[in-house]
This record gives structure tokens, sequence and C-alpha cells, in this order.
């Protein structure tokens, strides 16, 4: 599905992403982990086309994102709020999406209501505009708009921000779900560890622009693994005095 080769990025001194080699497959529930800073929206943005790599490639279905639009028709991501357009309202701008993406607005209906319990009754017809919405409800409204198109490729960084416990656990049955009813290939980038492990179904470890580890997680087998890499690497970050 993404094949990723020799792909560079730095900013000054910082090397922000180091990758000879890298597949997603078709199917894949990858969930990408690790420390602030570790490089995990500038390799989104890359894949996105939102940020030039300084050397190497990323390709999406063989589509060299830079090069084609292609991949849009079939690709949905939330990296943060400015996807979203925030002097509509939600429903004029799941609306939006539809007219852009040929999709009537009695679709777009239909679609939403698989999504009542993840809005909450906090999203859909409070007639505020998205600009208004508190951070939670923002970040509802993006997942929503990656999702309604049913792409085969979804992209979301940090999905579990700014959710409380319910939203998030509801989020990672929806993705979950997702997956299985559609054969989507789904990347999620998360800060919470524990989620990413109940969800994924391969999990690749970057640190520092490099992937240090590719883990498979059948059954949650990469848990001990990563959790004894994280806590080793946050007492060291933390000597004591």
């Amino acid at each position: 599905m993404i094949t990723i080769l020799n792909l560079k990025k730095s900013f000054g001194e910082t090397v922000a992403c180091d990758i000879p080699s890298f597949t997603v497959n078709k199917g894949d529930l990858l969930g990408l982990v690790g420390n602030n800073g570790a490089g995990k929206t500038t390799l989104f943005r890359m894949m996105l086309d939102l940020l030039r790599p300084d050397e190497g490639s990323v390709t999406i279905d063989g589509i060299v994102p830079s090069q084609s639009e292609d991949w849009k028709q079939f690709t949905g991501a939330y990296i943060d709020e400015g996807f979203l357009i925030d002097y509509l309202t939600p429903e004029e701008y799941f609306d939006f999406i539809g007219k852009i993406s040929g999709i009537g607005p009695d679709i777009i209906v239909r679609r939403l209501s698989d999504y009542e319990r993840f809005a909450g009754g906090e999203v859909f017809g409070q007639k505020k505009l998205i600009r208004n919405l508190s951070a939670g409800n923002k970040q509802k409204v993006g997942i929503i708009s990656a999702l309604i198109r049913h792409p085969r490729l979804v992209v979301l960084d940090e999905p579990f921000n700014f959710l409380d416990p319910s939203s998030q656990n509801i989020l990672k049955h929806l993705l979950v779900d997702y997956r299985r009813a559609t054969g989507a290939t789904i990347i999620v980038s998360s800060h919470n560890l524990q989620h990413t492990i109940e969800i994924s179904t391969r999990i690749a470890l970057l640190e520092k622009g490099k992937i240090l580890k590719d883990l498979p997680n059948e059954n949650e087998s990469a848990k001990e693994e990563l959790t004894a890499y994280f806590d080793v690497n946050e007492s060291s970050e933390h000597p004591q005095s």
C-alpha cells in the first residue's frame, strides 16, 4: 500500500526522518509510537504531500503524491485542526466533503448516523461553528471527516488527543470495526501506548526520525517489548539525584 525508500528530512541540525526502507501492507492497522520529537507528524506530512522530503520517496499504491493527486480519491486523513474549515458548522463541513467527493447529501446523512455514538450528542445538530467547538469535539469532526468517504487508506495523527475516556474507547472500537468491515489500511500515531497496542495489528517504534522496531502485534504480542523500551527510556531521562 505504502512504500518508503531512503526518506530523509532535517530541520537545521535536527534529523526528523531517516528511513532507508519501510512498507505498509494493505490491510495493516499500523500504530506509530515514539516520544516527543520522534518524527511521527513529519512522516505523515511527507506521506500526504504537505512537506517535501530532502531525499527519497513515498509511494501510495504506486502513486508518488507530489506527482499526482489520484491518491486523494481513496485517502482520508486528519492531522490537526488546520484540516478543518472552521467557519462552517460540522454538518456544512461534512456536506462540503460530500460535494467535492461526488457523494450526495442523502448518503452523507446516512453515513453520519454511523458516528452518532462517537459524536456523543455534542457535534451534530448543535448549530455551532467548528471554531466554537471544544478541542475534543473539533477532534471528533476531523476524525469523522477522514472516515466519512469510506477511504481505503486512513491516516490519523494523535486521534486520541483531547477526547474524554469514553470517546477514546468508542474510537478504538470504531477504527477496529472500520478496518474489519472495509479491509482498509489504517495508520495511527499516538502517545497513548496502551490504546495503540490494543488496536494495532503491527507497531512501528519511531525515535529521532528512525524506525527502531517493526513489531507484529497479534494478541498484543508487542506489549512487553514496547513497555520495557519506554520504561527504560523514561527512567534514563529522569535519573535520580
